[in-house]
């Protein structure tokens, strides 16, 4: 498929960007609630959860520092099974407070990766946020998170950070591929 050709595609929204907009602003101030005065150590997990990073440390009012996991597990749409670890991040986690932000939980493997990574760097304590939780059958890995954005269906989604086929990242809302 050639780029134009896939910008010409009927988007069908699952979320708009006024609901996105909405959400992450009541994260933000439940995340601010938690933590209060702390200092939080905010890991977006790249490249997918870098829109929604940028939109809800904005709304985190607490000190706030920043910093990058680059792992996927994903390859053509599906999960590998398999994490492929690009870049640690540089800021030290041990004794941190540590905020991981992805995109969407669903088979689990990540976050449950990216968790028992900072555990063995002794962080002080581990919250994740995620814009999306799908409601698949069956976890491939146990974890769930602390605040979720949207429940969501098993469909495949894109838009606002999420890739299709590294396309479509920058959709201020989130679209699904329609059966």
């Amino acid at each position: 498929m050639k780029k134009t050709e896939a910008n010409q595609l009927n988007h069908h929204v699952l979320l708009s960007q006024e609901d996105i907009s909405k959400r992450v602003i009541e994260l933000g101030v439940s995340i601010t609630e938690y933590y209060k005065d702390e200092t939080v150590t905010v890991l977006a997990l790249t490249n997918g959860a870098l829109i929604f990073a940028a939109d809800i440390i904005r709304q985190i009012k607490c000190p706030v520092r920043l910093d990058t996991f680059a792992i996927a597990s994903y390859n053509n749409r599906k999960s590998s099974g398999k994490l492929n670890l690009r870049s640690k991040p540089k800021l030290n986690v041990s004794g941190q407070h540590i905020l991981v932000l992805d995109d969407i939980l669903d088979t689990g493997l990540t976050l449950h990766s990216v968790k028992a990574w900072l555990q063995e760097k002794n962080a002080a304590s581990i919250n994740i946020c995620v814009l999306l939780d799908k409601q698949v059958p069956q976890r491939k890995a146990e974890i769930s998170a602390n605040w979720s954005g949207f429940k969501i269906p098993d469909v495949f989604v894109y838009g606002y950070g999420l890739d299709r086929d590294e396309f479509d990242r920058n959709l201020p809302f989130i679209a699904h591929i329609a059966d």
